[in-house]
């Protein structure tokens, strides 16, 4: 794992303070602010709100719709690496830039379109502590201009999933041999009361429950009223201490289709220097309408 380059005042102290095994990884709201005329920096907004972007946004940012841009319009996968780069290129990014993203829902979306980056071993990516809401809170300027960056001639390296996605074949294999798994969905969808996230409509999974084995821990809980991520020690009293699990342990992730696991993902991965991480994205709108694979319903992992 290689350090965040091209931007001065990094790791942040106040980041820092948190305790956190890849400081480098977060800035804070205000060092943002200190930092928005860098010619090295792109933000990029990414909400599970696409429309939120359009009300106002931190300036310099982009837009970055995780429906249409990070995704395959087909099939059920991630861009390939031609579309990356035509992406990249439209967002004046390159190697000697360094992303920020940021969005709504304690940066849920954020987390994914930085995994969905670092498949592509893009590595020059950061979070804002916060995210959105707590750059709107403190009443930090917003726009509506859309800025404009000259295009670049990025060159993309072939998308590895082998390192931190898993698939379905992946994720049977690590239930079968006892591997720990956290599901982090609501409680309610890991009993198999509901088969969707409260207040959210039914998206037509045939059956709820849980993979067999999987903990349950919902994955906002990594963060706190404002956003921003907890300390060090109080994850580490969330995963370690709660969850049993360990910096050594090879751990699958998953939730409905791979956003909020996205979020524990980044957690474990980048502030608590868990080595081997992977992010189910099929996760249960795969698992639950899968034939023959097997659930678990109730509180028992």
């Amino acid at each position: 794992m290689s350090p965040v380059v091209n931007l001065p005042g990094l790791p942040d102290p106040a980041i820092v303070a948190k305790g956190y095994a890849h400081p480098e990884r977060l800035v804070s709201t205000a060092w943002l602010a200190a930092h928005l005329g860098n010619p090295s920096l792109r933000l990029l907004e990414c909400n599970e709100d696409v429309l939120l972007y359009d009300v106002e946004h931190i300036p310099g940012a982009q837009k970055l719709d995780w429906h249409i841009d990070l995704n395959d319009q087909i099939e059920r996968d991630y861009l390939g690496r031609e579309a990356f780069q035509q992406l990249l290129r439209r967002k004046g990014i390159d190697d000697t830039t360094t992303v920020v993203f940021y969005g709504d829902k304690n940066n849920w979306w954020a987390t994914y379109a930085f995994w969905v980056f670092q498949l592509f071993g893009f590595d020059n990516t950061v979070i804002l502590d916060g995210g959105r809401a707590k750059w709107i809170a403190e009443e930090r300027p917003t726009t509506t201009e859309v800025p404009v960056f000259p295009p670049t001639q990025y060159g993309a390296r072939e998308r590895d999933d082998a390192r931190i996605r898993a698939y379905f074949a992946d994720t049977r294999a690590h239930m079968d041999a006892g591997l720990p798994m956290v599901d982090v969905r609501s409680p309610q969808e890991y009993t198999g009361e509901k088969l969707h996230m409260p207040d959210y409509p039914q998206e037509g999974t045939l059956r709820g429950g849980h993979i067999p084995g999987a903990r349950s821990m919902p994955w906002a809980k990594a963060a706190d009223a404002d956003g921003t991520f907890k300390s060090a020690d109080a994850l580490r009293a969330i995963y370690e201490d709660e969850l049993g699990l360990s910096a050594n342990d090879a751990v699958i992730t998953y939730c409905r289709i791979g956003e909020r696991s996205s979020h524990t993902w980044f957690v474990l991965t980048w502030l608590l220097g868990f080595d081997n991480v992977r992010n189910y994205d099929g996760s249960w709108t795969e698992w639950g309408n899968a034939v023959r694979a097997p659930i678990r319903k109730g509180e028992t992992p």
